[in-house]
């Protein structure tokens, strides 16, 4: 099948890759896309959580893309975020044109990118993010939510640096607190796909259970997939990104199932 790669300029900070399926050449139906946001600690992007991610759902049938977002100082403010909603606006308002199923968006993040795309899914109605997009509605609201190892809390079990880079405090305190994602889960966060590793020494697995407890709450569907072994950073798993991990790589299939039972996947 016929890739088609589009690189679009976010901000100044930010690019969004599109791996798209030559649809015209194929005579197909329009296709969902999965938005993956590599992880990094808001300090930078992992490539082996972008583009190998990206092309592993391409490779399932699926539309993908990749956003690289504003880090370090620059994710101050929540910049990171607003970029990650308006690389959901972009998809929805070009899907004609790109062949993308609009009702059909999917994000897909690790570690702190796992946040980010957390963010997208409880932080999509965040008024001051919608009025700095000039956007109200549920335009900006992914449809789904796939999270690897995801930075999550900014309490007792925080990755402190991510939260430093996004807030700019090096405490659980305000300012930190306001990037606390199990506290911004409610019966609008879209269905949740979360898969973590029990010994994860980075960012603990007490992040995937608070958010579960957090979805479980408020009666969000959400599946959940806790390994016995696995190092941080794992992403596909395999020699390709150099963290082979033939139990832990399950967790792609699965979620491939998970996007068909809740009506996400490919329909062609």
């Amino acid at each position: 099948m016929k890739l088609e790669n589009i690189k679009l300029e976010i901000s100044s900070g930010a690019t969004l890759t599109l791996y798209l399926h030559d649809i015209m050449e194929l005579r197909e139906k329009a296709r969902p896309i999965v938005l993956v946001t590599p992880g990094g600690a808001y300090r930078f992007c992992s490539e082996r959580e972008a583009e190998p991610v990206a092309i592993a759902f391409y490779n399932a049938g699926y539309h993908a893309a990749v956003l690289r977002y504003s880090c370090m100082e620059d994710a101050r403010n929540m910049q990171p975020m607003a970029e990650a909603l308006e690389s959901i606006r972009i998809l929805r308002e070009h899907a004609e044109k790109w062949h993308i199923l609009a009702d059909k968006i999917a994000v897909c993040g690790f570690s702190a990118g796992g946040h980010l795309a957390a963010s997208t899914g409880t932080m999509w109605n965040e008024p001051a993010l919608m009025k700095r997009l000039n956007y109200e509605g549920d335009i900006l609201k992914p449809n789904a939510l796939i999270l690897g190892y995801p930075v999550i809390t900014s309490g007792e079990f925080a990755h402190r640096e991510s939260f430093y880079h996004i807030s700019g405090s090096p405490e659980d305190d305000e300012t930190s607190g306001f990037y606390s994602l199990e506290k911004r889960v409610t019966g609008e966060t879209p269905p949740t796909f979360i898969w973590h590793t029990e010994d994860d020494p980075a960012v603990t697995v007490e992040n995937a259970l608070l958010f579960v407890s957090a979805l479980r709450k408020h009666q969000v569907p959400f599946e959940c997939h806790i390994f016995n072994k696995g190092e941080h950073g794992l992403s596909l798993c395999n020699e390709e990104v150099n963290t082979p991990n033939p139990h832990c790589a399950h967790w792609f299939g699965l979620c491939i199932e998970w996007l068909d039972s809740i009506g996400l996947g490919l329909d062609i």
